[in-house]
């Protein structure tokens, strides 16, 4: 019997996940809340725009991957499709309760699938941790500001200051200068000793990483044609301006991110990308009842499998390793979802990939870690949570308060973590700020209307709407 596998994102992960789960001879439903499959390194102009620009003769490996996939006939590809719950059953895998159709269209249809194992490979987004005037307009997530650029071609101002921490922020600043900004500088706060410990410790390692190296190098030369400085040690510690930022303030930090006093330097802009490395979407992985690894990541074995049984996880919600070793756990994952024998010949190559992917992931992590002292960059009004406008004052007061003697009690208390976004963007700061790692479980992973709520489901299955 031909075994249905549900998988659950359709980025670099996703789409290497669908392809080793054909590859394998199951029956595969691939699911994404966009429009088109790739996910944020392969995010591709609306068709209007694309047209604008003659494409290159050949096609990409992503491309050939995304035809191969979309095009078989046992995939259903269910694009604009968001998971909102997971329902778990006496056997098997966890049943996706999906809304197929345009996030603010009134009429979306309910769906429940209902596989043989389930692949999450739902990614991750930017950690921005707040600052004084983190939320004016004008100041952006480094991954939007790449976004815009990607899907819309626009870029979000002419004079740019990019901050933050990871080789991540190059592609951003890349990005925008070939669309035309002026980007003023790279700011990554790790000091040069940080950086260099975790990128040259165990050195026989790089070697397998020459494709890192490579391209590390075209956003360095990019970046001198453009005399763009790159600071280390050195990060935003405060926008200002008048309904949008204006000019940011700048210092140079300690290894442990404390500001270092007289080193303040104000620099005049009109926008400010920030990105403090990743934070990987947990809402479904914990929903679907994984275990984490250390409270940040989905824990997996040597074959993807999760702690919950038929779920098996890929790509940056196991450790942010960058597309190609995303793409990697995704085969993997798929394969063995799917059947497949682990000890196949053709899974050798895929694993050693995989490990590869790994060892990078732990260099990245030691290399570009978030500072300890970062909370003395706020100040008592500065917003912590965007959403509900909840203050550092306001969350400190409440967690000094001894009645309030959980994060439960302190989230209620200030409604920290508890507007639309539901934590997934002030969550780990929140965390970090109450020195609380828990992974917060929701019954309800994505926003649905009541009258959604109360049609019944469609069905299990639709019509391919590749």
């Amino acid at each position: 019997m031909t075994r249905h596998v549900v998988i659950v994102g359709a980025g670099p992960a996703g789409l290497g996940a669908a392809a080793g789960a054909l590859r394998a001879g199951a029956r595969v439903t691939l699911v994404d809340a966009s429009e088109d499959p790739g996910g944020q390194y392969h995010r591709t102009p609306p068709v209007a725009l694309a047209d604008a620009r003659p494409a290159r003769p050949g096609r990409s490996g992503f491309e050939r991957l995304r035809g191969h996939v979309l095009g078989h006939p046992r995939c259903d590809w269910w694009p604009q499709t968001a998971v909102w719950s997971i329902e778990h059953r006496d056997q098997g895998a966890p049943c996706p309760h999906v809304l197929c159709g345009e996030a603010d269209a009134a009429g979306r249809e309910r769906y429940v699938l209902e596989p043989d194992a389930l692949v999450l490979a739902p990614g991750a987004h930017d950690r921005v941790l707040p600052f004084p005037g983190w939320d004016l307009p004008g100041v952006h997530t480094a991954g939007a500001a790449q976004a815009l650029v990607k899907g819309e071609r626009l870029v979000v101002g002419d004079r740019v200051l990019i901050a933050g921490s990871g080789p991540f922020l190059l592609p951003a600043a890349a990005a925008l200068l070939v669309a035309g900004s002026t980007v003023q500088a790279v700011l990554e706060a790790n000091t040069p000793g940080t950086v260099a410990r975790g990128w040259t410790r165990r050195p026989w390692e790089r070697a397998a990483r020459t494709g890192k190296t490579a391209e590390l190098a075209g956003y360095a030369a990019l970046m001198a044609r453009h005399r763009v400085p790159y600071r280390m040690g050195r990060a935003v510690i405060e926008a200002r301006g008048d309904g949008h930022v204006e000019e940011v303030v700048t210092a140079r930090l300690r290894p442990d991110w404390s500001a270092v006093p007289g080193t303040e330097r104000a620099v005049e802009v009109d926008a400010l990308c920030v990105a403090h490395g990743f934070s990987p979407r947990l809402e479904l992985p914990v929903a679907a009842g994984c275990g984490l690894r250390d409270g940040a990541f989905v824990e997996v074995d040597d074959d993807q499998r999760t702690t919950a049984p038929a779920v098996h996880a890929a790509g940056e919600i196991t450790g942010i390793a960058g597309a190609p070793a995303a793409r990697a756990e995704g085969l993997l994952a798929g394969w063995i979802a799917a059947g497949g024998a682990p000890d196949a010949p053709e899974l050798t190559a895929v694993r050693s990939h995989r490990d590869r992917g790994r060892v990078f992931a732990a260099r990245l992590a030691a290399a570009h870690p978030v500072g300890a002292a970062w909370p003395g960059w706020l100040r008592p009004e500065t917003v912590v949570c965007r959403c509900e406008e909840t203050t550092y004052g306001a969350l400190r007061s409440a967690a000094d308060d001894p009645a309030r003697n959980s994060a439960h009690a302190i989230k209620l208390a200030t409604r920290a973590g508890l507007g639309p976004c539901q934590g997934r963007m002030c969550g780990p700061a929140v965390a970090d700020l109450l020195s609380h790692r828990a992974a917060h479980h929701r019954p309800i992973a994505q926003p649905i209307r009541l009258g959604e709520l109360a049609r019944p489901p469609v069905g299990n299955t639709k019509e391919n709407v590749r």
